[in-house]
């Protein structure tokens, strides 16, 4: 390497701590943004299914968010990258923490039977947050960086699209049913379709 030539991890992966901050700070409002519309919706005077449909879409849209924006931001391409976008997730928790402390409490947004699933406590969905958004931020990033090492399309549309076909599926099947809340079977579909491919380019890496 001759002076002046930078590594393709130098020149690809996006590590400063400022740049993990700010791109975090998006992330956590994007986050914040996509919780209060979905707030706004369950509070429509419409048909329960309407509402529900409207929800899985807000709900597979943040996912997607939360899951490839941090990859998108560091531009993962090796460990290192990965780590910058897992810290972005992390970052962007904490974010939505302060805009729920300061908006979202006082106002009182949630249902009371949010607060019933921790047994009356209102923090109970904090940790969930950080270890959820942390989670999604670095499969995410794994995701993306398997796919630019074997020369695919690394970007958010192409990384997305068969995760929202796997939360679609889903959602289909179990919300429709009734066997499951619609926007919770469409986010479980889209975790488990992330988690399969993650595993995949784990596996192609062994």
């Amino acid at each position: 390497m001759t002076a002046g030539t930078t590594s393709p991890s130098t020149a690809v992966d996006r590590s400063e701590f400022r740049h993990i901050l700010l791109s975090g700070t998006w992330v956590g409002l994007i986050t914040a943004l996509s919780v209060i519309v979905f707030l706004l919706v369950s509070r429509l005077p419409v048909p329960a299914i309407v509402a529900a449909l409207i929800e899985t879409v807000i709900v597979l849209a943040a996912g997607v968010a939360a899951t490839f924006l941090p990859g998108s931001f560091a531009a993962a391409r090796t460990t290192q990258g990965i780590a910058s976008a897992a810290a972005i997730g992390l970052w962007g928790t904490v974010v939505f923490m302060a805009v729920d402390i300061i908006l979202l409490r006082p106002f009182h947004a949630y249902p009371w039977t949010w607060d019933a699933v921790g047994g009356g406590s209102t923090w109970w969905y904090l940790p969930i947050w950080w270890m959820l958004g942390t989670l999604l931020a670095w499969l995410g990033a794994l995701v993306t960086a398997g796919r630019a090492a074997r020369g695919g399309e690394p970007s958010i549309r192409a990384l997305s699209i068969p995760l929202l076909a796997g939360g679609v599926g889903v959602a289909l099947g179990l919300g429709l049913s009734g066997l499951v809340y619609l926007p919770v079977a469409g986010g479980a579909g889209f975790a488990l379709t992330l988690i399969v491919f993650a595993l995949v380019v784990i596996a192609r890496k062994g």
